[in-house]
């Protein structure tokens, strides 16, 4: 087997596709990548289809060696980039050979990066998805839901020629060095369970990243939330739902979450907000604003026409 040998598996390293869709009916979350625009680009600076399977690193350590000629591409946080021990930009494809070593440092600002390579890694799906989610032991390299391990390849095609090196444009590019974020929120049908004061005081406070925090959902520290009601009947969870437990303390549930829950909840993150929220380590801060369900669809159809009228530009050399 060719492909991209795991010398060095970081931290927390998963194969991520665009997700697991059709299957929360048996059980099975979704998974997929944290910061879905970070892995859209690290795809299309390799050519790639926007669902292809990618490498999510979590904040970093991830050391690889190549036995194929081919290209890739790092995006997401500012994690130091190597090959062959020689500085490389992160947000730009780099042509790699047989031989060469692919190292990724510590996170300076952030905490996910996401390594794609051309063609995407050929890994065998699970329920229509490469996507790792340990919680359910699935997915993943072995299918399991078990992070990267060293000695193990990662398994993706040769190509005769190197792509070229293109770059993401600098405007569209994220800055993550504040670890503060202010995110945009739908009030759900539940909003009535909270009163005017309830949602002003949760609208108008500061949340803090917990240490409590993974692919699951962000547990925040901040002001409480009191609901009038203890609980409603379990029922399906969104992307971004912002759940309030007994405790009052929001939880905003993400890629891995349960697939029903019984807590109210207020509303849900704007979904273009979530690779924000993915980025923030722990100790991070958050806002929250108010828009509405016609601005939500407003929002997201201007991000996709941006995307794709975006075009990538030749790399410096």
């Amino acid at each position: 087997m060719s492909g991209l040998k795991v010398i060095q598996p970081g931290i927390f390293s998963l194969p991520q596709d665009s997700g697991r869709f059709g299957v929360h009916g048996i059980g099975l979350t979704t998974g997929g990548p944290m910061d879905s625009d970070a892995f859209r680009w690290a795809n299309r600076l390799c050519g790639n289809a926007q669902s292809a399977t990618v490498i999510e690193v979590t904040v970093g350590g991830l050391i690889l060696e190549s036995s194929v000629k081919t290209t890739v591409a790092v995006t997401g946080a500012n994690i130091p980039l190597t090959i062959n021990k020689k500085p490389a930009a992160l947000w730009q494809s780099h042509g790699i050979n047989p031989g060469d070593r692919i190292e990724l440092g510590f996170a300076i600002a952030g905490s996910r990066g996401y390594l794609a390579v051309a063609g995407g890694f050929q890994i065998e799906p699970i329920f229509n998805s490469v996507s790792t989610v340990p919680r359910e032991g699935l997915g993943g390299l072995t299918q399991d839901g078990q992070p990267l391990q060293a000695g193990q390849i990662l398994p993706c095609q040769t190509l005769e020629h190197h792509l070229g090196s293109v770059s993401v444009p600098k405007r569209r590019l994220p800055d993550y060095a504040d670890n503060q974020v202010r995110l945009r929120v739908i009030l759900g049908y539940q909003q009535d369970a909270f009163s005017k004061v309830q949602k002003q005081l949760f609208f108008s406070s500061e949340y803090t990243v917990t240490e409590s925090s993974d692919r699951m959902g962000y547990r925040l520290k901040g002001a409480n939330i009191a609901p009038s009601i203890d609980g409603i009947l379990s029922e399906g969870i969104c992307l971004g739902a912002i759940q309030v437990p007994a405790d009052g303390q929001p939880i905003i549930l993400l890629n891995d979450r349960q697939t029903i829950g019984g807590y109210p909840k207020l509303g849900s993150v704007l979904s273009l907000d979530l690779g924000k929220l993915a980025q923030l380590m722990p100790g991070g801060t958050i806002q929250f604003e108010a828009i509405s369900l016609e601005q939500a669809h407003n929002l997201l159809a201007l991000d996709e026409q941006r995307f794709n009228n975006s075009q990538l530009e030749p790399a410096a050399q």
